[in-house]
């Protein structure tokens, strides 16, 4: 399947919501269907700003104490989110099904991603413990900043020439899972709407989206060298997951209206 015109890839099994909508449309199955958004419950929510401040945190010991620091930062929590799909085996494979670890992240809302982008552009070259700061005040506030009802990702390898089973199972079925490594932990159905950044359809919150991520992603690892494909994971159900207790154990959180 060749999904890229000109330099970028469009995909079109996902309408996505209008500005300040909570339902969008995506072909799943073969079948177009209409989803409704879901908000982070209380118990994701600060789990995953908690988990964050404390990794700000580690780094910042990192930074100060060096060899002699205490703590390393862990490969667990909200950032590394564990990503299924299934949509399209590859040539070099006999199966749809796949799982790949994401960098993700929590979006700034329509009127406020400008404003933070401007910020991390204005603060780019800053030393480390400046930009931790930054980041940190952002995390702090991040009931205000960062819409409620999805996360972002970065497609960084996917190209003309190379694709990703991740990239080919959302462009052909963007239904997907998440889960990550953590107690508690929690697992989100999602809807993938992937965005290239020249792609000149995108809506004016996509363009932005889109330039958002791969200055955060720049922001604290260095320039990439290009600005990559961005997905944005569309909340449909979230459930904990947590061992061992009553409430855990795969209980959804959101409940379908």
């Amino acid at each position: 399947m060749n999904f890229w015109q000109d330099n970028y890839c469009v995909q079109k099994t996902v309408k996505p919501p209008a500005e300040n909508a909570n339902r969008l449309q995506a072909k799943v199955d073969g079948k177009w269907q209409e989803y409704s958004l879901v908000s982070f419950p209380t118990a994701f929510g600060q789990w995953n700003k908690e988990k964050r401040l404390e990794y700000l945190d580690i780094i910042q010991e990192m930074s100060e104490k060096g060899p002699q620091a205490t703590r390393k930062p862990p490969l667990s929590g909200p950032h590394n989110g564990i990503v299924a799909t299934y949509g399209t085996a590859r040539e070099d494979s006999k199966f749809k099904l796949n799982n790949a670890v994401k960098g993700m992240g929590f979006l700034p809302k329509a009127e406020k991603i400008s404003e933070i982008t401007d910020l991390l552009k204005a603060t780019i070259n800053e030393d480390l413990n400046t930009k931790l700061k930054i980041l940190d005040s952002l995390y702090t506030n991040a009931e205000d900043i960062f819409a409620p009802d999805r996360l972002i990702s970065l497609e960084l390898y996917s190209t003309p020439e190379f694709t990703t089973q991740t990239f080919l199972n959302q462009m052909t079925n963007p239904a997907c899972v998440t889960v990550f490594l953590d107690i508690p932990t929690f697992k989100i159905k999602q809807i993938a709407r992937i965005i290239h950044p020249n792609d000149p359809n995108l809506s004016s919150y996509e363009k932005n989206a889109c330039q958002y991520v791969n200055l955060m992603h720049s922001y604290f690892h260095g320039d990439y060298g290009r600005d990559c494909l961005a997905v944005i994971y569309y909340n449909i159900e979230i459930y904990d997951s947590s061992p061992g207790k009553i409430g855990g154990r795969g209980t959804i959180l959101t409940p379908h209206n």
